[in-house]
């Protein structure tokens, strides 16, 4: 058997779980902390591969193997590794509290309904478009992902998130719970001893209660009827064109969806709704009022960005999948740009056909594969003496391009 210990956020090594190892794994500071049998070997854990293979060589000389890790070895640590190698039938673990559990714990709040989202040795623009989208993430840093980088690509809400960066849990010297925005989290050295950085938008953070776990479950319903908004004379994305625009951005957790020429913001607070970060580019000063309005009222986070594409685009963060609802004469100057940058997915609404072979090519030319269909739907309307007849509505053309996945590209997480 392989005993995994969780240690380091205040629960000590129990001496018995030592006492007999032929090998003890762990970080430096673990080892430090243990009281270990002289006659252990020790490995301490940079890469991990070395570290496996030294435990395997121990167990088949029969040897007894701990492994020292940080507060719930199972939570984002190292059990899965542990587990694919060698089975779980063999893994005595031992957990401990993990940060995330002591840092919501050092503020008196709740988190059977944060997300919790790994920035240790992956992109952090997944974390960040969590936090944008949702009122309560854990984040769980490393280098080069810690709260200062966090912070710097959530500086530009400093009114609506607040940081909480907790350091050290369970040292009782060097232990630190502090409350930043992400402009001051930005501008400060962290060092190394950050456990977890919570976001919190603090209007939210105490939500109703739950019976799932996690961040609440996606909408019953989507492609929203058009009085679900508020919009200017009709002009908005219809319920039947935003079905299948929303099938082929496929807007999801940890991904950033720009809505280009947002208009009433329709297609922007659908795929907030469902649980990506979005912005919304919008020239308009009515049409920034009204996205806000619409995003308030479905109760999601939506950025909403004052000016006419593509120029205004220049600044943006790079987008996972792009909405492009307007654009006049610019269309094919603001489809260029959207497709150099989009690493996944735009979609393109037209009502005039003759800007569709532009729009296309630009598609084409950034390297995506490229459909698309005309829509033309008749929707059942009333008429006197309780008969029905059928309403058209105006055709719109819509034109999607995805981007080719790499061979060895699976589904991100």
């Amino acid at each position: 058997m392989i005993t995994v210990v969780g240690t380091g956020t205040g629960a000590p090594l129990p001496a018995e779980v030592a006492s007999e190892a032929d090998l003890v794994v762990g970080g430096r500071r673990h080892l430090a902390a243990a009281r270990l049998p002289a006659q252990a070997e020790r490995i301490v854990l940079g890469p991990l591969a070395p570290a496996l293979d030294a435990i395997e060589r121990c167990l088949d000389k029969e040897g007894r193997v701990v492994v020292l890790a940080s507060g719930d070895p199972g939570f984002f640590g190292i059990v899965r590794a542990l587990a694919e190698r060698f089975g779980p039938g063999r893994l005595d673990v031992r957990p401990g509290v993990s940060s995330v559990a002591a840092a919501f714990a050092r503020l008196g709040l709740p988190w059977d309904d944060a997300v919790v989202v790994s920035a240790h040795g992956r992109d952090l623009r997944t974390a960040v478009n969590v936090c944008r989208a949702h009122p309560k993430v854990a984040v769980l840093t490393g280098p080069g992902a810690g709260p200062a980088e966090l912070g710097a690509a959530l500086s530009y809400r400093c009114g609506e998130r607040l940081l909480v960066v907790a350091s050290a849990l369970g040292d009782p010297e060097r232990e630190r719970v502090e409350r930043v925005t992400p402009g001051q989290a930005a501008a400060r050295e962290w060092g190394g001893a950050v456990s977890v950085v919570l976001c919190l938008d603090p209007a939210r953070a105490l939500g109703p209660v739950r019976t799932i776990a996690g961040p609440p479950p996606g909408p019953v319903a989507w492609a929203l009827d058009e009085s679900a908004f508020e919009h200017r004379d009709s002009m908005i994305t219809k319920f039947e064109v935003r079905a299948l625009a929303l099938a082929r951005l496929g807007p999801r957790r940890g991904e950033l969806v720009w809505d280009v020429g947002a208009g009433s913001g329709s297609v922007a607070v659908e795929c907030a709704r469902l649980g990506a970060a979005v912005t919304a580019v919008e020239k308009t000063h009515d049409g920034v009022r009204r996205i806000r309005a619409n995003a308030a009222a479905h109760g999601v986070d939506v950025r909403v960005v004052h000016g006419a594409a593509p120029a205004v685009l220049d600044s943006l963060a790079d987008p996972d999948a792009v909405f492009v609802g307007g654009g006049g004469r610019e269309l094919p100057a603001i489809v260029t740009a959207c497709a150099r940058r989009a690493r996944r997915a735009v979609v393109v609404a037209m009502a005039a056909l003759d800007r569709v072979p532009a729009a296309r090519e630009a598609l084409v030319g950034a390297g995506f594969s490229c459909d698309g269909v005309l829509l033309q739907s008749s929707r059942l309307a009333p008429l006197p003496g309780d008969v029905t007849r059928l309403a058209a509505t105006n055709p719109v053309f819509l034109l999607w391009g995805m981007r080719p996945a790499a061979p060895s590209e699976g589904v991100s997480q």
